[in-house]
Order: structure tokens, then sequence, then C-alpha cells
């Protein structure tokens, strides 16, 4: 038996199934508890209903620690930290919907030696407004903790074992102290730990605050240098070289400066809207947030603007998408860009045919009328123009000969900076990156004015 403090996971999505293979990782005994019996069923018998690099094989690992379950008895029974991870969707209005969280709430007991983690991203107030509603149906017992996530998809499983920082909001008392004990092996060694993790011991709001204000400032981030590569186009100028030149400025940093098609994924577009929606809700108009999403927009459309440059008329044109999930890694396809993309040139009368080596599954229910090849070079074939939307690592390695070769077109439109320009031109296609200043045709040597 363990001698770490044995826990309960309520949600067994994304941030929940890292969240408790993790802590099994670390030692505790793990109640995975989920509504979907079918998930659980899969779950028991060790299939991962999720792609994370790592992450089937720590659950194979860990087998005798992690327990699969649809009765919430068995995580109250044997745990007394109930970790919250389930999903908080963005309703119509741009609000958060937290029906699972509150279904979770009303689930509980009265009880004096349980608490509530919350990990899932949930609005400032909300900690607040369950502790009243835990009042109000004579729950007053029951602790409530803020201990918001930071996994990023594709390293989900070295960012819980090797954080950056762990937030803990709290009123004080023995459920903070619990799951601080329970993050020590992974805090500095002046906390306790042996890795790289600060703690962040606040208050409950400023917790929730931290998870939204984090996205929200790295989604701006992300807009800023897309903006910044526009006018690299327009200049002359290589974002590239621009990026490289701001990022060793050690108060700007490197992390989110590389140009590209927009932000997608589960988080970002989700928390910036909810941030925004909060501040409008409090009487506070965000005019920065409306401009940072309004250029995540614009991007998708000025890869559109790129392909009717070069090729007229899209209608009847067969445009080769490489990659659809949000980003490499992972087969998480919310919010990715690949879904805006097709469907515009869908209704521009393109035919569509997309290539990702990992999320093929999951576009096939989201991608409508767009043809799924098996691999690059048969989503390639044909083609009249291409794509590059998700910067999978074997897209670097493209013979970009054989690519032009058997293209009908010669059309690249590198929306991720991945390829060599130059390498992409000397192999007889049209190249455009992303903010890479005037692109010269296939037919203009490198660096002639047009």
């Amino acid at each position: 038996m363990s001698s770490r403090e044995p826990i309960g996971v309520i949600g067994t999505g994304y941030v929940g199934l890292v969240t408790a293979v993790g802590f099994a990782e670390l030692g505790s005994d793990v109640v995975c508890v989920d509504i979907d019996a079918g998930k659980v069923e899969r779950l028991q018998r060790g299939e991962i209903p999720i792609y994370e690099p790592g992450l089937a094989e720590l659950v194979e690992k860990n087998r005798e620690r992690l327990t699969f379950t649809t009765d919430l008895s068995v995580a109250l029974d044997r745990a007394r930290l109930l970790f919250v991870a389930v999903g908080t969707p963005p309703t119509y209005s741009g609000d958060a919907d937290l029906s699972a969280v509150h279904a979770v709430v009303n689930a509980m007991p009265a009880s004096d030696r349980h608490a509530l983690v919350m990990k899932s991203t949930v609005p400032v107030g909300t900690g607040e407004a369950i502790k009243r509603v835990f009042e109000e149906q004579g729950k007053s017992g029951f602790r409530y903790v803020s201990c918001p996530e930071f996994l990023k998809e594709g390293s989900a499983i070295d960012d819980f074992l090797d954080p950056d920082r762990v937030v803990i909001g709290d009123e004080g008392g023995w459920a903070g102290d619990a799951v601080t004990e329970l993050y020590r092996p992974v805090l500095t060694p002046e906390l306790g730990g042996s890795k790289r993790g600060e703690l962040v011991r606040t208050d409950i709001k400023s917790a929730e605050m931290v998870k939204l204000a984090s996205n929200a400032f790295l989604a701006t981030k992300i807009s800023f240098i897309n903006e910044i590569a526009n006018v690299c186009e327009e200049t002359g100028a290589d974002v590239v070289e621009v990026a490289k030149g701001m990022g060793l400025d050690d108060r700007i940093g490197s992390k989110f400066l590389k140009a590209g098609i927009g932000f997608g994924g589960s988080c970002f577009p989700k928390d910036v809207n909810a941030l925004k929606q909060l501040a409008g809700n409090s009487g506070y108009h965000f005019q920065l947030l409306n401009a940072v999403i309004e250029v995540n927009e614009l991007q998708k459309r000025r890869v559109i603007g790129k392909l009717q440059k070069n090729l007229g008329s899209l209608v009847g044109k067969r445009i080769a998408l490489l990659g659809l999930a949000f980003k490499p890694e992972t087969d998480d396809m919310r919010e990715a860009s690949s879904l805006v993309l097709s469907a515009r040139l869908i209704a521009d009368g393109a035919e569509v045919v997309g290539y990702d080596p990992i999320a093929a599954e999951e576009a096939g229910k989201l991608l409508k009328g767009v043809e799924l090849a098996g691999s690059a070079s048969e989503a390639l074939a044909g083609a009249d123009a291409v794509v590059l939307v998700t910067e999978w690592p074997e897209f670097k390695e493209l013979d970009l000969a054989a690519v032009a070769s058997s293209m009908r077109g010669n059309v690249f439109i590198d929306g991720r900076n991945l390829l060599d320009g130059d390498a992409a031109r000397s192999a007889g296609l049209v190249y455009e990156g992303i903010g890479r200043g005037y692109a010269p045709q296939a037919d203009v040597p490198a660096g002639s004015s047009l």
C-alpha cells in the first residue's frame, strides 16, 4: 500500500487522465471516476481514449495503483481529496458551461473530511459560488481548493512531473496543505522536492485568475507575432529573423513567437473568450482580447487569400492540407485551423484532401466533405496546392523535389514556416511562408526583385 495520500479524480478526459497517471507515478493510489461507462470499460482494459506521448506506457506501468469506475462512492470511501477534471466548454454567450461542475458538486455528500480540488478551468468566482452551494445544501464541512492545470498537449506528462509552477488557492486549513504535500516531490529542493516547480499558495480567486490570465497572455503573444508577420509581408522583412532578435531579450523570451495561421486547441480560444466574457460580465471592456481573437481569425483568411493570389478561382482546385490536429503530438481537433480552412475551401468550390499522422480518426468525425489520405505523399499526389497546417516533424523531412513532381500544380503555403523556402523554390515550388517577406515565384530566383 502506498504511503502517499490516495486521491480521487472525477473525469477521465485529457486533464483527468494525465493528472491521475501523474499522481500514480508519484506513488498515490488513484480512483478515476467517469459517468461514461463505455470509456471506463475501455480504460479498465488498458485502452487509452486520447493520444498523448508516454501516457499509455505510464497507465500500463501504474495499473495496480489506478482504479477506473463509474461509482463515485468508491472514490469517496478511499480518498478525501477529489480532483475535479470535467469539461467546461464555452456556451453560445462565451461563458463557461459549468453544468458538469455543478453535477459533481450536487453529487457530493455532506462531509467534513473531504475536499473538492478544482482542476477544470472555471471563471473567477466559481469557488466562491460552490462554497455557497455547499452551505445551502448543508455541506459546509466540505472543503474547496483551486489547483489549475498547466498541461501542454504533446508534453503533458513532463509538464505534470516537472512543472514550472504549482498554483494552489485555498482559505488555509488541511485541504490546501494536503494538496501541497501531494505536489511536494515536483517542487524545488528549497520547497522539499527534487524538481523545478515553484509553489504559488494564494487565495481561491487569484488561483482561478492565474489560469485564465496565463493562457490569454500566451494567445496575445501569438497574435502579436502574427500581426508582425503580416507587416513583414508588406515590408519585405522576415518574421523568423525578427522573432529571433526579439526573443533574445529576456524580458520577451522566444516562446510563443512563431508566426503561423493562428492558435487553436481546447484552451486558448476558450480561455481567451472566457476571460473577455468574465470582464464584460464584471463591467469591464477588455479591448485587447477582442483584437487577439480577431487577429487569430484573420490569419486563416490570409491563407485563403494566398491560395487565391496564386491560383485565381479555387473552383475545382485540389488543395492538400498537411496536418489536421491543432498542434503536433496530439490527436486533438478542438478549434483546429484545419476545420476552418477546409470549410472555407469547400465553400469556395475547392476539393480538399487532408492527412495527419495521428488525428485522422478524430478528424474524420469533424471534417465534412474532406478526403482523408493515408500518407503525405497520397495527399500531395495531383494537388494544385498544399497548405502545411500542423508542424508534424515528418513534414520537415519531405522530399521537396518529389513533392513538386507529384503535384498537378506547384503552390506550397507553409502555414508554420517549417520548411526552407529557398530549398522549396529550388525544387520548383511556388513557396510562401507566413511573414517571410516578399515570396518570389518559382521561376524567379530567390532574392530577385519582382
